[in-house]
């Protein structure tokens, strides 16, 4: 179910008037919760298992983790809530890849291997909410914040429908303390998210899909016929067509959560009137540019060790975190939304 859909029109309608109707603050919280798995369950029902074995995972070993007290266990702990997470990413990123690459290296050597048919279904967001319940555990670990006991919080906190599967990455800290404040529907609310919403769907439907789309398909279907100055308007067009695209869907994730009462963070800040490479990923993909670099670059030491360990995790953190953004087979930045992520082909 996408934003720009009309299934997403009758969705947002009827969990808007169902929380309103819930007399209380835990009934509320729970419409959200299961309108969030619905509103995932739209794609593949099967693949909401995913987020249940995710969000059971971490909430039963950050609760353990709080308790814990000797640095081994603590550590055997993490190492479990990354293996689960971790693995299931891979798995479904990487496995039929995997295998395909394995056949063609021994095929080389002239040993005949077929690869089994694995037909995954890559699960829509998979990075997004696997980040996000990640940085809670490590969160845990490094004693920043205290492991919650409300499992109805923190399952809202992993699958919370208007930043699911386009992000931004939220951070417990700050998601996590306002489902425990009672919100209501207020008009202020409304009219500044709907007004989000429908600035946001306009970039997306009418600039993104409709203007600039058609021209960046049509110069791509047969790149080699053209001129350069079709080229050069092509290069263009497909650099408004990622970020309306972006910048729509960003708007729409934000939008939707005022409407409710919520905050999300700003993931999109004028990328292109950035200064330099640095600048432009404070800016494009906030959240995840901000992930990479508190839970993988500095985790690897940062750039407290030299320019040469300085390039070495750099090189790191963009190779692993572009694999953990991409389709399997494809290296990407990780900073388009899903509509170019993950309707990729390897």
């Amino acid at each position: 179910m996408q934003f720009d859909s009309f299934t997403f029109v009758l969705f947002f309608i009827s969990v808007l008037v169902l929380f309103q109707l819930a007399p209380n603050w835990k009934l509320q919280k729970t419409v959200l919760l299961l309108g969030s798995y619905l509103f995932y369950a739209a794609w593949s029902p099967p693949l909401v298992v995913l987020i249940w074995i995710s969000t059971a995972t971490d909430f039963v070993l950050a609760r353990y983790l709080s308790a814990a007290e000797k640095p081994g266990r603590r550590r055997l702990l993490l190492l479990v809530s990354l293996l689960v997470n971790l693995g299931l990413l891979g798995y479904f990123k990487y496995a039929e890849f995997l295998m395909d690459s394995f056949a063609a290296l021994i095929g080389s050597f002239g040993v005949v291997y077929v690869a089994p048919e694995f037909d995954i279904i890559l699960p829509i967001g998979i990075s997004f909410y696997t980040f996000q319940t990640l940085s809670y555990t490590i969160d845990v670990y490094r004693k920043r914040i205290e492991a919650t006991d409300n499992l109805l919080d923190f399952s809202l906190f992993v699958t919370f429908f208007p930043q699911l599967v386009a992000g931004p990455i939220m951070r417990a800290e700050s998601l996590l303390p306002q489902f425990q404040i009672p919100r209501k529907l207020k008009q202020p609310n409304l009219m500044l998210g709907l007004s989000l919403i429908a600035w946001g769907l306009f970039q997306k439907t009418v600039l993104a899909d409709s203007l600039y789309s058609p021209l960046v398909d049509q110069y791509f279907a047969e790149p080699f016929t053209h001129g350069a100055a079709t080229a050069w308007l092509a290069v263009f067009s497909f650099s408004m067509q990622i970020y309306f695209d972006f910048s729509g869907y960003s708007l729409c994730a934000v939008g939707a959560a005022i409407v409710f009462g919520f905050a999300l963070m700003d993931n999109f800040n004028a990328p292109y009137a950035a200064t330099g490479f640095s600048d432009f990923w404070r800016r494009w993909h906030i959240s995840l540019s901000q992930w990479l670099r508190d839970y993988l670059y500095i985790s690897l030491g940062g750039s407290r060790n030299g320019n040469i360990r300085t390039l070495r995790n750099l090189c790191i953190t963009m190779l692993l975190g572009g694999c953990g953004m991409a389709p399997a087979g494809i290296l990407c930045c990780g900073a388009c939304s899903m509509d170019y992520c993950w309707q990729s082909k390897p």
